[in-house]
């Protein structure tokens, strides 16, 4: 019943039968015409005894028979205009790539050079991202003061878009660990088996804790042969930012120190690009250029099938003609 009802899906495949259809209001006027040509006249002086006698019995459902043409000839034209259900499948097949997202959650992400923030702003271009990526595996991991993997790499993103969501400043101890980010970040990616590996890396500070050097994690990273994309995020001079002070919490403008140097040579000798996100644009524009150079490859085949429809308009049709023949033999024989 249910595929009856999705009109949706169902074509005609010979549509022209309709035009039978028009045959309807020709019946009709035939049947009027006729009826009125088939009533003898006869001529009375008077209408008492019979002005209020009306037709009754048999000859008050005469007009079932007529109806049961005009609908016989409905369900004809349908069925022999083919109805049918398409359903169209698709058949996805992708070369995925392994992707994380190392995010800086130190104390500095809290500056409100982005709106509202530095983390915030991070967050929102790494969910369009992540929905953007529909076939590749990925994964997020943080650091501060030192690393921590928020989600392995994998194809629920919506596990992993509900990860990203509760990433928030204060997570873990507080500092800059490029290096032991970096390293946490190919960990990741040390047995994944996607076409490639990607490591998409935002700081806004200079490395200053961490059991692993940079340059160690860097020579990591080449040796698994993974490629790293490194964003610097922070406008340049000074930002805005809450600090903790005697008087308690208030917004100080403080100098903004990135490490360029650092970030562009993890991205060159991985092969990847260095980016400087200076406000939300700007951020929202470098994950868009990644997204582009990072291209994954898909195949989709669509198989569309089709189910006849027809059988049960053919089976209303022959019904309703059997059942006219029927009754006109039968029941309406003497006034027929």
């Amino acid at each position: 019943m249910s595929t009856f009802l999705d009109w949706k899906h169902i074509t005609f495949a010979q549509p022209a039968f309709f035009a039978l259809l028009l045959l309807i209001p020709f019946m009709i006027w035939w049947q009027l015409r006729s009826k009125k040509d088939d009533n003898p006249t006869l001529r009375l002086t008077t209408l008492a005894g019979i002005s209020k006698e009306h037709a009754g019995g048999k000859a008050a459902f005469r007009p079932v028979l007529f109806v049961l043409r005009i609908i016989a000839l409905m369900a004809l034209s349908v069925a022999l205009a083919r109805p049918q259900s398409s359903n169209t499948t698709e058949n996805i097949d992708s070369e995925g790539i392994d992707i994380v997202l190392a995010m800086d959650v130190s104390g500095s992400m809290v500056a409100e050079d982005f709106k509202p923030n530095r983390i915030e702003a991070s967050k929102a271009v790494a969910l369009k991202f992540v929905d953007q990526r529909p076939t590749d595996r990925i994964g997020l991991v943080i650091f501060s003061g030192e690393s921590f993997t928020m989600c392995p790499i994998t194809i629920d993103h919506n596990v992993l878009k509900e990860q990203i969501a509760q990433v928030k400043n204060g997570m873990i101890t507080d500092g800059t660990s490029i290096g032991m980010g970096l390293a946490t970040a190919v960990d990741r990616l040390r047995n994944a088996t996607g076409k490639s590996k990607v490591i998409i890396l935002m700081t806004d500070g200079v490395n200053n804790m961490g059991l692993i050097d940079p340059s160690t994690a860097l020579e990591i990273a080449k040796a698994f042969k993974v490629r790293v994309y490194t964003i610097g995020i922070g406008t340049m001079g000074q930002a805005l930012m809450p600090v903790q002070t005697p008087m308690g919490v208030q917004k100080q403008m403080v100098p903004v120190e990135i490490d360029e140097p650092l970030l562009r040579q993890i991205a060159s000798e991985t092969h990847g690009k260095y980016f400087r996100a200076t406000g939300n644009k700007s951020l929202d524009d470098i994950y868009k250029d990644i997204d582009k150079m990072e291209k994954t490859k898909i195949d989709i085949t669509s198989y569309k099938h089709y189910a006849e429809l027809f059988f049960p308009f053919a089976l209303i049709a022959l019904i309703c003609l059997a059942l006219e023949m029927l009754l006109r033999y039968t029941v309406f024989r003497s006034i027929t």
